[in-house]
């Protein structure tokens, strides 16, 4: 029989798939000793059970029933009785946190007859008509489905007649009158009565944290962090514990480290006399946690060494929620904490300088995402003047916006291709989509632990929360900072996570210190330190090699510096634009094949230089060269222009320029309803005599030069497009003559592999042919995949795509992350029959995706020697391909 309910002392972290992170670590807690509150947990196999049918899964009821019995018999209370109630929360937990996407319902268990017992047991009726509020608040949006917003609304219209700054000025009387008014709303707006019954409100309080698990910002949340929709979610209750007592109680949130830079020390904040939705919430501010220190001594040491317990046990930094209840100190939540890429790399250095991981632990705790964001540019700090505002340090980075007030706001925008910044007084679970297509976020309320600062972590959003000197209006669509600057909706501002400042205007941009180190090898501070020692680790450690898709020496110079191992793909049609593309006209118009020899003799020289240059850049490592791919017609004047301008000539009584009718008629003649499935890549070569051979002959002329100028140079010949073996053995039979023949000229034998992309899905399902034809594959994997998929990448993405990605089609862009079940199974086919039919082949990958975290993982996994991407995501690649020899098993390592 399915289990579906688990006590504390029956689970522990390493139970989190079934009882979620939160429920597992509660167990885990409670199984070293901390003060932690008792209860228990329903599991996400129950709620998975629950969302498939709509109905509870058989016995859940029954196995619930059981466990409070337990629970009551622990606590010797009885869930809502009249004299001493017992009251407990019902939290949701996923597998991987979702910090706020979910439902939490507090204080179940009160109502008209409980709420008086509390009111005499505790000696504080104040606190016991705040607990009966927030729980018919909760209640009433998360399990009734009233509009939150008519609650504030409630409250905020009691706090002006009160002349209440914050709700800790409402008296006892004036929380009775806000509870009745929250029950007359839920009558209004539902129909019902809130429930007086307190088994009803815990069974409706878990299914309604069951139904979150589908919610909209829950599935906006999943989609974005790429977790997958059928994990579920677990439900923890747990007896409840109060911070709202008074003043010497309270709750909090602690970093074990700083999540925004990781120096060591208790992080956080704490708001005395407040539950502990207060703090996360920012409906009022809470204070440093080193404040806690002078409140309470002994509670902040106690919290103090149970953080240093946790961090030592998950070695780690940790993520505490507590509260204090009159100077009892309860343990509520803790999960390995969400943290910024700079601390993320900074704590993995120090936690293995300090033995408490290992090197390759540390770099698993790394990505390249993360890196990536450490190469994006800061701000100039010598052209910023005076800030607008200054707050709270969330998340770190630059970022440069319009301001917007709403999230709605901010999607509408964004999708018209606009950069924004989401100013809000404090955000909400419901602000997810604003805060995922602005630029940065920036809060008047909150600090490191509020709802904005998290989210805005995790998302990797540069974050300011807690500017108490702006003052927003969201309704009048402006806010009023220091000095009575008012800055309205439109207003470009730029925020500085990484100091807490604002500025007005666009404040320019310089290097990070990350990008510094990468080009010149300087060691500023920690955390370039902390990623120098993530990349050496990741070079020692890596099977792939990481090369770059460069076509300039510059881009080359560049690319090794940044770490690459040569050149995966040159791209020689961007050797034909400019100045050139005159001399390719006269090729492509030439009338014989003697004008045509004559053009393409002019390129040849040109086309020399620009591979010596690539080949001194990258001396001694392998520079993979393709052969023209794109359309001729690509190098030629727009059609649609050259009709026009000879229209208009006509019209205007005068006579045509004879080269645009000329050219008028060559790309009439040449032109294609689909080029892109057209004359381009080997095609051309077959097609068009003496292209191959001009493109050959300066790859071998440029080997030559530099082999005897001293150089070591690698040259290796790509040949595009191929879909059947004979294209490539007739290829490769003109590039063998041009070699030998370049050799005899010189007297010095020319050697360069030839070999092919692999970019279209017959030459994939063909590969073991076409390998006895090529000495290297290199899969292209942009035309693969619209190839594959049967997308046009430059209209589809634009079309449908985020139509797509909201219907979970897919979870992200095929273009961006490789697709492992389609394109990804032709890859592994390929090199499966690729090797059978030529054991030595190297197989590389040059497009976009070999400079995709993710999608070189799986690479990694497929076999491939290496990859190849932008100069730029070269140390990204390096990074996870170190990770990817990590989380390889023998089973799934080919080679």
């Amino acid at each position: 029989m399915v289990r579906y309910v688990y006590d504390f002392q029956d689970g522990g972290r390493d139970l989190a798939g079934l009882l979620g992170g939160k429920g597992a670590n509660l167990a885990e807690m409670a199984l070293l000793g901390l003060p932690v509150p008792p209860g228990f947990i329903v599991t996400t196999e129950a709620c998975r059970a629950f969302l498939a049918t709509g109905e509870e899964p058989e016995g859940m009821s029954a196995e619930v029933s059981r466990h409070l019995s337990a629970l009551e018999t622990a606590t010797g209370r009885l869930l809502g009785q009249a004299d001493d109630p017992l009251l407990v929360s019902v939290r949701s937990g996923a597998r991987f946190s979702m910090p706020g996407m979910m439902e939490t319902v507090l204080d179940i268990g009160l109502n008209d007859a409980s709420v008086l017992g509390l009111a005499k047991v505790s000696g504080s009726e104040r606190f016991a008509w705040d607990s009966y509020r927030r729980l018919v608040q909760m209640y009433g949006s998360t399990v009734m489905g009233v509009d939150p917003a008519l609650f504030d609304e409630a409250m905020t219209l009691l706090k002006e007649a009160r002349e209440a700054p914050d709700d800790l000025r409402l008296d006892a009387s004036d929380l009775a009158w806000l509870v009745g008014t929250y029950k007359s709303l839920i009558r209004d707006e539902t129909g019902h009565d809130f429930p007086q019954s307190p088994a009803q409100q815990l069974r409706q309080a878990v299914l309604a944290v069951f139904r979150s698990w589908n919610a909209e910002r829950a599935r906006l949340y999943r989609r974005r962090e790429h977790i997958p929709d059928d994990l579920g979610t677990a439900v923890t209750v747990q007896r409840m514990v109060f911070g709202n007592l008074g003043p010497d109680s309270g709750s909090g949130v602690a970093f074990t480290r700083d999540p925004a830079t990781g120096r060591p020390g208790l992080y956080g904040d704490y708001l005395p006399n407040a539950q502990g939705e207060d703090v996360v919430s920012g409906v009022r501010d809470a204070v440093p946690l080193a404040e806690l220190e002078r409140l309470d001594p002994r509670s902040y040491r106690q919290l103090r060494d149970h953080a240093q317990t946790l961090e030592r046990h998950y070695r780690d930094l940790c993520d505490i929620e507590f509260t204090i209840e009159r100077g009892t100190l309860w343990m509520l939540q803790t999960r390995v904490g969400k943290r910024t890429a700079e601390a993320a790399f900074a704590i993995a250095a120090e936690l293995a300088e300090e033995g408490l991981i290992t090197a390759d632990e540390a770099l698993a705790r790394v990505g390249g995402d993360g890196l990536a964001r450490l190469m994006f540019p800061r701000f100039d700090t010598a052209a910023t003047g005076d800030a607008l505002a200054h707050g709270v340090p969330a998340s770190p980075g630059a970022a440069v916006g319009a301001v917007v007030f709403d999230s709605a706001e901010a999607v509408r925008r964004a999708a018209a291709g606009e950069q924004v910044v989401l100013v809000r007084e404090e955000t909400t679970p419901d602000d997810l989509p604003g805060m995922v297509a602005a630029q940065a976020v920036l809060t008047g309320r909150g600090g490191k632990t509020s709802h904005a600062a998290v989210v805005a972590r995790g998302m990797g959003k540069v974050c300011v929360c807690g500017a108490q000197d702006i003052t927003v209006n969201a309704e009048a669509r402006r806010f009023t900072a220091q000095a009575g600057a008012v800055v309205e909706e439109g207003t470009v501002i730029s925020v500085d996570g990484s100091t807490g400042d604002v500025y007005a205007g666009a404040i320019p941009l310089v290097a990070s210190a990350t990008m510094r180190y990468l080009e010149t090898g300087e060691h500023l501070d920690t955390t370039v330190a902390a990623v120098a020692r993530a990349l050496d680790h990741a070079d020692s450690v890596r099977r792939l090699e990481v090369r770059a898709n460069a076509d300039t020496p510059e881009d080359a110079a560049r690319a090794r510096r940044f770490g690459a191992q040569g050149i995966g793909l040159c791209r020689t049609e961007h050797m034909f634009l400019g100045e050139r593309r005159k001399l390719v006209e006269r090729m492509i118009l030439a009338p014989s094949d003697a004008a045509r020899d004559h053009a393409l003799a002019a390129l040849l020289p040109l086309q020399r230089r620009d591979f010596t240059a690539i080949l001194e850049a990258m001396d001694g490592l392998p520079v993979t060269i393709r052969l023209l791919d794109p359309p001729l017609h690509e190098f030629l004047p727009d059609r649609t222009d050259l009709a026009v301008r000879i229209a208009a000539t006509k019209a205007g009584g005068g006579q045509p320029d004879a080269h645009d009718v000329e050219l008028l008629d060559a790309v009439n003649r040449m032109h294609e309803e689909n080029p892109m499935l057209g004359l381009r890549g080997v095609r051309l070569g077959l097609v068009v005599p003496g292209l191959v051979t001009m493109q050959v002959r300066a790859i071998a002329e440029a080997v030559v030069e530099r082999t005897r100028a001293g150089g070591s140079p690698r040259a290796e010949i790509m040949v595009p497009l191929v879909g059947a073996a004979e294209e490539l053995r007739l290829t490769r039979e003109d590039v063998r003559r041009v070699l030998a023949e370049v050799g005899e000229e010189t007297g010095m034998p020319v050697h360069c592999p030839v070999g092919t992309m692999i970019e279209l899905p017959r030459a994939a399902l063909t590969a073991g042919r076409i390998a006895e034809e090529a000495e290297f594959f290199s899969f292209g994997t942009n035309d693969l995949t619209q190839t594959t998929w049967g997308f046009s990448r430059d209209d589809v993405e634009a079309a449908f795509f985020s139509a797509y990605l909201d219907k979970g089609v897919f979870t992200a862009s095929p273009f961006e992350t490789l697709d492992r079940e389609g394109v990804g199974r032709l890859v592994r086919i390929a090199v499966e029959e690729g090797r059978a039919a030529r054991p030595d082949l190297q197989i590389g990958v040059c497009g976009e995706h070999g400079g995709d975290p993710e999608s070189i993982h799986f690479f990694h996994t497929a076999g491939l020697d290496y990859v190849s991407c932008s100069p730029f995501r070269v140390p990204v690649a390096r990074l996870e391909a170190g990770r990817a020899a990590l989380r390889s098993t023998d089973s799934s390592d080919t080679r």
